[in-house]
């Protein structure tokens, strides 16, 4: 297991120092999206920090990758910090690998460039995590393909340019997620209704219902082969679980420096409350717990990174991670008393945004069914 620290983490760093706890706090209450963060982030060519060099990305690991996610998450950035970049950290991942030498310049260069966006259009609401039951369909026109359908939790969509978007083009097969179909397409708002969807928090990061109705795609936008999307996109699964734990670490570590800083400072009786167990002891066993989970990330990635077997681990991770750091949340929180219910100290922001990584993009249900399947051996439960 590597525990070098990454190259990219001083400099990324470095252009989130510009972006306080002001500017994030602005961004929660106006609900606008960070464009010049995101700017000053592609314009250090960090986009494609995973991406192959040979489209203009940095070539370096999943590893670098959670390294950087976390350095943004901890900086007090939280979620909606993370959000804004990472569908391109994870999202282009099928087109890197399984995109023809054309489909990779034409779409991840502009990408890495940061002169495009892109959203990420799988989840429906009549199928969950259930993909092979998606409903939305393209038939094929020619050499086009026209889609209709719906699709919902789609991030970013208010301000993409562009989609990654799965599809049902034939019936199921000997599996049920046969006949899914990969596209990166531009988004049609003519053919395409983006419709806001009001949430708890992450308020400078949208979240949307897509309605599609014959949206034209042309063939070359079709990523790989008809009928295999689903499988591509699982090459992208163990990354993103990855990186959502890495942010979670970095949030979570972030309400507890906040949490420790205001049991020093806060005296009541005549002492700080940090001198008191009933403080200290929650806050030291979230940080015990923070660290233990940001081990096994760095494990996880770091078998990703050499070509190994590493879904166990990475689902490990993602729970491991987005329950230690939503208990480090609510333990900020309890520990201002209060004042963590007031807005001025951030700790409530983080409280309400640390949740999404223990729903997102697997809920922590499916990954002990799975880690139970996988590590334990034990029958299928779904």
């Amino acid at each position: 297991m590597s525990a070098q620290i990454s190259p990219v983490v001083a400099p990324i760093a470095k252009i989130c120092a510009k972006y306080d706890d002001a500017y994030w706090f602005a961004r929660d209450n106006d609900h606008k999206f960070p464009e010049d963060f995101v700017r000053d982030i592609a314009t250090g060519g960090f986009l494609g920090v995973a991406m192959p060099e040979s489209v203009g990305g940095a070539g370096l690991g999943v590893g670098d990758a959670a390294q950087m996610m976390h350095e943004i998450a901890v900086s007090g950035a939280g979620m909606s910090g993370v959000s804004a970049v990472h569908i391109n950290i994870f999202g282009p991942h099928p087109i890197a690998v399984f995109g023809t030498d054309a489909q990779k310049a034409r779409m991840l260069k502009p990408l890495i460039a940061g002169e495009t966006r892109c959203c990420f259009a799988v989840t429906e609401p009549d199928a969950g995590l259930d993909t092979s039951s998606i409903k939305t369909r393209a038939e094929q026109d020619g050499s086009d393909w026209v889609v209709s359908g719906r699709k919902i939790w789609t991030s970013t969509a208010q301000t993409a340019t562009h989609m990654l978007l799965l599809a049902r083009t034939a019936p199921k097969g000997k599996k049920p997620t046969d006949g899914l179909t990969l596209f990166y397409t531009k988004l049609d708002r003519s053919r395409v209704e983006v419709r806001e969807i009001p949430k708890m928090g992450r308020h400078a990061v949208d979240s949307n219902m897509l309605f599609i109705d014959g949206l034209r795609v042309p063939g070359d936008d079709l990523v790989g082969e008809a009928g295999k999307g689903f499988d591509y996109l699982l090459h992208a699964f163990n990354p993103e679980r990855i990186l959502v734990a890495a942010e979670a670490v970095g949030i979570g570590r972030n309400a507890l420096k906040r949490a420790a800083t205001y049991a020093r400072e806060r005296v009541v009786f005549g002492r700080p409350i940090g001198q008191n167990q009933a403080i200290q002891h929650p806050l030291a066993r979230s940080w015990a717990e923070l660290e233990a989970a940001w081990l096994m990330i760095m494990h996880a990635a770091s078998l990703y990174d050499a070509g190994k077997s590493c879904g166990v681990e990475a689902n490990a991770a993602k729970y491991l991670a987005a329950e230690a750091a939503f208990k480090a949340c609510e333990t900020a929180v309890i520990t201002h008393g209060g004042m963590g219910y007031a807005r001025e100290f951030h700790v409530e922001r983080l409280f309400r945004e640390v949740l999404i990584a223990r729903i997102a993009p697997v809920s922590r249900e499916m990954i002990l069914n799975f880690l139970a399947e996988k590590a334990l051996g034990l029958p299928k439960s779904y």
